[in-house]
């Protein structure tokens, strides 16, 4: 095989599917052309807990075009033992407020809503407790947070540390709750036939939601089919099953016929899932020149009573920063809400809210520059554990971010510069996220003709995965891009990691790149032979070379530099430059990368000024639950944003040589916008988001 003319990776190239998505052609989960096709509109419960005692579907199954109404009292069965979250319509009782608790099934999405909004239900309400207080007589030590990571850790002796520090920052800081918002919502076209189940939904992985589909229905994995091969973003709440997915495959079973469900806006609002709000004491002790010597995080967030998700909110703090007394801790309440869930960088995002904003407190405590300060506390290896680092650039990304930004000619002092009534001032955080690897499985075919079919279960969630994918497949194969084609997005291909974790590109390329391998290996020892007219097939799992990786600590890092514009009368924030640098690995395409790093700061924009979930104790439930009442940054709220990265090869990570950039653009970008405002208006906003209130007539942090 005859090696390409300049290779693929590296260079900028236009998504392969975004002609389909523009002019229409790209199908979504309820677009697939399908016969007989009828609609589902799901019932919330109205009380945040008790039971239901009386469903009367009457009128609504009197309307002409109502096939069904199903709930607890008539929905097929499913089995138990599987995610309580997705044990539905299956008993009477209510656990938060919004639970879905009944599907209506018509010819018509119209008909489907108004005969929805005909069923009524009567309650046995119980007291309920809904709100987070680091008070709540309920709190306890969950036995570990999401994934997998330890409870709590201690190194040293942090109160002693803490004692005998010189400069001491002892705050407090406050989360919101934040919805995921994904463009296109929880959304699945069901279909069964002669006992196979088939299903295109909008999810992040459509191989773990075939496996629990299988398990819910007792079906044999090979009897379900998941397509999701486009999908309107997800932010991790479509990182597994869900209900819309569930509930379309039980009114298909019970109808008979196909089935398609999609979400409201305002029904995305808890029931599948959210980011929990926190609330996090930070604790730094430092020398006179800001050397930590102890630090300390304690993280507080809730759950609900049906599933436990422990938010792992203080390990960002754990390999961050340097000092020598350590401690982190997580503390969890069972709420009657919806179950909190994975949303774009979860932990690391709250928790380096947190911390870098402490930082910022340490630097103007100690009279240090915050950029100068990081660099002071930049460990040699991760204060978590021991472990080398396989690489660490934060020191870099915080050099040439402050150069590029022109941060050597800030004045120090805040509210020290004004442009007529608007207070101007500038912040900087570091990030950082894991750069990890899952197994995945992948199969390449060579066709007569010299062209090649990749397929991995991949999921393309809108970040461009397919198109990077294609670029590693025609390196590895060393053919021009032209001669290769790829599928993704389907469980009948080889089964992948989900789109989550900035784990994606990492996992699937690492299979891609052996199995291209493979499969040249196989041409090259068969030179002149042609290739059958059934193609040639390679199909690797990369399951013991992931397992093999040597134990070393892998981050992507960042440093998030912003400019604000705060008005000394009214209190309104803008936010006139946003600057990232980071320093991730390889980059495939330099497209794509922009995107995602530019869609991760405009996200930490919005949640420093704008996300906030409000809710309303009385009723258990968010008053704000549509987009008009939630806030989020729109194209006027970003004036100038640059991300940048650095060059940076890393032999310890995987085949490509990436670390992922899905997640790490959000992780400082919402301290480093609370740190500007500081910096021009003295005022230090430690609960989140920063509304003009918290601003006025209030004296300056001391």
């Amino acid at each position: 095989m005859s090696a390409p003319p300049a290779g693929a990776v590296g260079r900028a190239h236009p998504r392969l599917e975004g002609r389909d998505k523009v002019t229409g052609a790209a199908r979504y989960a309820v677009e697939y052309p399908m016969d007989d096709v009828t609609y589902g509109w799901v019932v919330p419960a109205a009380a945040a807990r008790g039971r239901i005692s009386r469903m009367d579907v009457a009128a609504a199954l009197a309307l002409p075009e109502v096939l069904d109404v199903l709930h607890h009292g008539n929905a097929p069965r499913l089995a138990s033992g599987v995610d309580p979250e997705l044990f539905l319509l299956q008993e009477p009782a209510v656990h938060y407020r919004g639970q879905f608790v009944a599907v209506v099934v018509a010819e018509t999405v119209e008909a489907a809503r108004e005969a929805a909004r005909l069923v009524r239900i009567d309650y046995d309400t119980e007291p309920h407790s809904t709100v987070l207080s680091e008070h709540h007589p309920g709190l306890y030590r969950p036995d570990k947070v999401n994934p997998s990571f330890p409870t709590d850790t201690a190194e040293g002796d942090f109160d002693a540390g803490f004692a005998a520090a010189e400069v001491r920052v002892d705050a407090t800081y406050r989360t919101p709750a934040y919805h995921n918002n994904p463009m296109e919502p929880h959304a699945t076209t069901a279909r069964w036939r002669d006992g196979r189940l088939l299903v295109q939904d909008s999810n992040q992985g459509s191989s773990p939601v075939q496996a629990t589909l299988a398990e819910l229905f007792g079906l044999p994995r090979e009897a379900v089919r998941v397509v999701a091969e486009h999908v309107g973003g997800g932010f991790g709440s479509k990182g597994s099953a869900k209900a819309a997915v569930v509930l379309a495959a039980l009114a298909a079973r019970q109808v008979d016929r196909p089935v398609r469900l999609a979400l409201t806006r305002q029904q995305l609002f808890g029931p599948i899932g959210y980011r929990t709000p926190t609330i996090q004491r930070v604790r730094l002790g430092a020398d006179a020149d800001g050397r930590i010597a102890a630090v300390c995080h304690d993280a507080i967030s809730q759950t609900s009573t049906l599933t436990e998700f422990a938010e792992q909110t203080a390990v960002y703090t754990r390999s961050m920063y340097a000092g020598r007394h350590r401690r982190t801790t997580h503390r969890l309440v069972r709420l009657d809400v919806p179950t909190p869930f994975w949303m774009r960088a979860p932990g690391e995002c709250p928790g380096a809210y947190a911390l870098e904003s402490a930082m910022d407190e340490l630097a103007t405590a100690c009279g240090v520059d915050p950029v100068e300060l990081r660099v002071r506390n930049d460990p040699t290896v991760d204060p978590d554990g021991g472990q080398p680092f396989s690489s660490r650039n934060l020191v870099a990304c915080l050099r040439e971010g402050a150069r590029r930004f022109g941060w050597a000619d800030r004045d120090p002092t805040p509210g020290a510069r004004r442009d007529g009534r608007w207070l101007l001032g500038t912040g900087v955080a570091g990030s950082s996220y894991p750069a990890r690897a899952q197994a995945s499985d992948a199969a390449v075919t060579a066709a007569p003709d010299g062209t090649f079919e990749v397929r991995i279960n991949a999921t393309d969630i809108g970040t461009g995965a397919r198109t990077v994918l294609w670029q590693v497949a025609a390196d590895a194969l060393a053919v021009p891009v032209e001669r290769v084609a790829i599928r993704v997005g389907d469980s009948d291909l080889p089964p992948a990691w989900v789109a989550g974790g900035s784990m994606g590109t990492a996992s699937w390329s690492w299979a891609v790149i052996r199995a291209c391998e493979g499969l040249r290996d196989r041409l090259r020892d068969a030179p002149g032979r042609p290739v059958p007219a059934g193609g040639l097939t390679v199909d690797v799992s990369t399951a013991d070379e992931v397992r093999a990786l040597r134990p070393l600590a892998r981050y992507a890092y960042g440093a998030q530099f912003a400019e604000v514009r705060v008005d000394a009368d009214t209190g309104e924030v803008r936010v006139p430059r946003l600057l990232g640098v980071f320093a991730a690995g390889r980059v495939v395409n330099p497209t794509t990368a922009r995107s995602q790093l530019i869609g991760g700061m405009t996200m930490g924009m919005s949640m420093a000024l704008h996300e906030e979930g409000v809710l309303d104790e009385r009723y258990g439930d968010w008053v704000n639950h549509d987009f008009a009442t939630y806030h989020i940054s729109a194209c006027a709220d970003v004036e100038r944003i640059e991300a940048h990265w650095l060059p940076e090869e890393d032999p310890e990570l995987n085949p490509a040589g990436v670390k992922g950039i899905g997640e790490i653009g959000i992780v400082g970008t919402a301290a480093a916008i609370a740190n500007a405002v500081h910096h021009a208006t003295g005022v230090r906003v430690r609960d989140l988001p920063i509304r003009l209130d918290k601003l006025l007539d209030r004296p300056p942090t001391r």
